[in-house]
This record gives structure tokens, C-alpha cells and sequence, in this order.
């Protein structure tokens, strides 16, 4: 029977599932968190008893615990025609893909993590009249436009372009990019915002702290990336402020990025060097040891293109730590003031030093507030619920009519 282009279709009983992940910089089964939230997300596939083939480029060097004997279908991605144009290399993964998709075939559902040159699969699953989801993590092009060229750029769009229009349920991580997807003239109801998730049960039971500061300490912590942006020196400062007063204050930074050095300096030069300690960037399996270590949380800045859901916030929630956040960014939705953290804004530095110092000295304040957040993120931010919810949303694409650049591998 055929079905009608952009009509829900209900999944029933177990589903076949191609998985689809050809990004060219995060290995599949790597350490980072963006491979972390997928490996985690086919874990909960197959545990709900749907059957998951992977289909990426770089599957990376070790299997992940549960997904030892997922079927992988590694592509080449173009690698052995390296005279080729760079966007020719970059499209040549799609004529790869699709016959990929044919040999192992059928499918009931294409599921994609949108990549910056990749269509295939979901023109495939268009052409098929197979239910299909797209999920946009960030406007990619916009992202990527100061390192690609005027032609790069713009073969670029048209592939998001014929990619987007082929979907027929297209995941949105924020609602600043599913408003970005509408841009392209999507239907909006084709269009859904989806929260990232976790995995509560890496937080329980509490895992040994990766670090320890001196006993009675109180550590001020902060997990994500060390980029340029207002609020890491807003965190500074009102450390600055409690350190000048409590000798109990500790500073504990998680991450990597091009303000480490800067940051470091800095607090140098405030005579602070030696009551803050610079983790550096660590594994996604890591990060629960270390969020162990810290007696609250301040979230990180916002990305500047607001583009997904912090899974900071998620992971210091579940970890059962109470969580100043900024109210910027999706991470000010997150956070309820007095229940779950405490919500402070965004540039204040007397206000966060404020909050952080009721902290400081009402432990039974802490405990309560870190627990409502533990309960929170279990209930309503596990990946369980979120995939029943995703697997409620396939719609049927259109073939697009979007020509592409010419090449090997695009085929129009």
C-alpha cells in the first residue's frame, strides 16, 4: 500500500532501524559526548527490542558495552579518489550510502544524525516510502562557513536544502534550530523540538570523586568548554569574590578550549592559582567521576548559536548536584530557582557569587535541591522515554526536486 507523502506512520511491534551517522569528525564509537548521547541512544533502541544496523564512516577503534554486536557498515567516504574536488570527496559518500542501504535492506525506519554533506539516506528512504527522521543537532553550514569557501558554502546549502526536504520528521535539538529548519520552507509540523537525554543510571551509585580538594573544602564546579565567552569570566569573578572571604572555596573546571591558558592567568595574577584546579578535557565516561567532585555546578555559557540542549546540565542534575545556571540559552528552561539549582542572570557576577555562597553555608540546601534534581532528570530526561517519543514521530518523506553540484556520487 502506498502511503500518503508526510503521513504519520505508528510503529508497531519491533522495528528494523538503519542508523545513520556519516560525520567525518566524531567517530561513532569515540569518547566524546556527542558519540556518548548516540551510543547511548542505540543502547535504548535495542533495548526496547528494535533491531539497529549502523551506517557511518568512522565507526572508530573499540566497540562501546552493549553495542558489541550491533552490524556496522563502515564507508569509505571517498577516500582512495584524493584527486578529486573536496566537495566531490564529500558527495561521493552518498552513491556509497545508498548502495549500502540497498544491499542491506529492507528497512522499516531510516533514522539519520544530519551531517554536512550527506542526502542519501534520506532520498532513499523518500524513494522507498519509508517513514524517515532527520535529526539536526546545528545549522552546520552556519557553523562551518568561516573554514569552507564561497562554493563549499553554498554546495552546502543545497545539499541541507535536499536533505531537509526529503525527511519526513525532522528532530530539532533546540527551538532556535527548528525555527533554523523552517527557514528552508520545512511545514512546520514536520518539524519537532526534542530534548537531548542521558543515562541516569551512569550516576548511580555515586561514583568515586576523580579528584579531591583539601577536607571542609566547598568546590565551585563547572563542566563543558573553556571558548570565549562573557560568562567564564563571570564565574571567575564571583569566585574571586567568596575566595577573598572563605579559605574553604575551591575552583574545579572540567573541559577544554582556547581560553585555558587566559583563564589560568588570570587567576594567577588574582593570587588564585593554587585554589583552582584545571581538569582538562575528559572522556564522556569520566565525567560522572568527576561531577562527583564538585559540591555544585554552574553551567556553561550558551552556545552562541543556542544550538542544542547543555547535557551539562543534564549530567550534573542526574549526578544529584544542585546546578546554578544563567538565564540564557536552553539551559535557563532547565533549571527551576529554589527547586531544582538556582537561577541567576547571565552576567551578574554578584548574583552568582550570591547564590554561590547560600550554597556554601546550608548544606541541608544542597542536599535537597540535589536530590529534586536527581529525580528530575530520571523521570523526565532518561533515554527511554525520549525514544519511545522519537520512534512516535516518523513521517513519510517527498522525493526532493534539488539539483546538486555536479560530481561523483551526486547523483541528481
Amino acid at each position: 500500500m502506498e502511503l500518503p507523502v508526510g503521513r504519520a506512520v505508528p510503529a508497531r511491534g519491533p522495528l528494523r532501524i538503519a542508523y545513520v551517522s556519516v560525520d567525518r569528525d566524531q567517530p561513532l564509537f569515540g569518547r566524546s559526548r556527542v558519540a556518548a548521547r548516540a551510543q547511548a541512544f542505540l543502547r535504548t533502541l535495542r533495548a526496547l527490542g528494535h533491531a539497529v544496523e549502523v551506517f557511518t564512516i568512522r565507526p572508530g577503534r573499540e566497540r562501546p558495552v552493549g553495542l558489541a554486536d550491533v552490524p556496522v557498515h563502515a564507508l569509505s567516504a571517498g577516500r582512495p579518489a584524493r584527486r578529486w574536488p573536496p566537495v566531490w570527496r564529500a558527495l561521493s559518500v552518498n552513491g556509497e550510502l545508498r548502495a549500502a542501504l540497498d544491499a542491506a535492506g529492507p528497512f522499516d525506519l531510516v533514522y539519520e544524525r544530519y551531517s554536512l554533506w550527506s542526502y542519501a539516506a534520506m532520498d532513499w528512504a523518500a524513494g522507498a516510502g519509508l517513514p524517515s527522521i532527520l535529526e539536526v543537532d546545528a545549522p552546520l553550514v552556519e557553523l562551518e562557513g568561516r573554514r569552507l569557501g564561497v562554493l563549499e558554502g553554498h554546495a552546502g546549502i543545497r545539499v541541507a536544502y535536499r536533505a531537509f526536504a526529503a525527511a519526513g520528521t525532522l528532530v530539532a535539538a533546540s527551538p532556535a534550530v527548528a525555527a533554523y529548519l523552517r527557514s528552508f520552507n520545512i511545514p512546520p509540523d514536520r518539524v519537532r523540538v526534542v530534548r537531548h537525554a542521558i543515562e541516569p543510571e551512569r550516576f548511580t551509585p555515586q561514583p568515586c570523586p576523580a579528584w579531591c580538594a583539601p577536607p571542609g573544602s566547598f568546590t565551585i564546579g563547572y563542566a563543558g568548554p573553556l571558548g570565549e565567552a562573557e560568562a567564564l569570566p563571570v564565574l571567575l569573578r564571583a569566585f574571586a569574590s567568596l575566595a577573598r572571604f572563605h579559605d574553604d572555596c575551591q575552583l574545579l573546571l572540567v573541559g577544554g578550549g582556547p581560553e585555558r591558558e587566559r583563564l589560568e592567568t588570570v587567576l594567577a595574577e588574582w593570587g588564585l592559582a593554587d585554589r583552582a584546579y584545571f581538569a582538562g578535557a575528559v572522556p564522556s565516561c569520566e565525567v560522572p567521576g568527576w561531577l562527583a567532585a564538585m559540591d555544585v555546578v554552574v553551567t556553561p555559557p550558551a552556545d552562541p548559536v543556542d544550538a542544542g540542549w547543555p547535557l551539562e546540565v543534564y549530567e550534573a542534575m542526574a549526578a544529584g548536584r544542585p546546578v546554578v545556571a544563567r538565564q540564557v540559552g536552553p539551559g535557563r528552561y532547565l533549571v527551576e530557582h529554589e527547586l531544582t539549582g538556582f537561577a541567576v542572570p547571565a552576567v551578574d557576577a554578584w548574583a552568582l557569587a550570591t547564590a554561590l555562597s547560600r550554597l556554601r553555608r546550608d548544606y541541608a540546601l544542597r542536599q535537597r535541591l540535589g536530590a529534586n534534581a536527581r529525580a528530575v532528570a530520571t523521570r523526565h530526561h532518561g533515554w527511554e522515554a525520549s525514544a519511545r517519543h522519537l520512534l512516535d514521530l516518523p513521517r513519510v518523506g517527498s522525493v526532493p526536486r534539488v539539483p546538486l553540484p555536479a560530481g561523483r556520487g551526486s547523483a541528481q
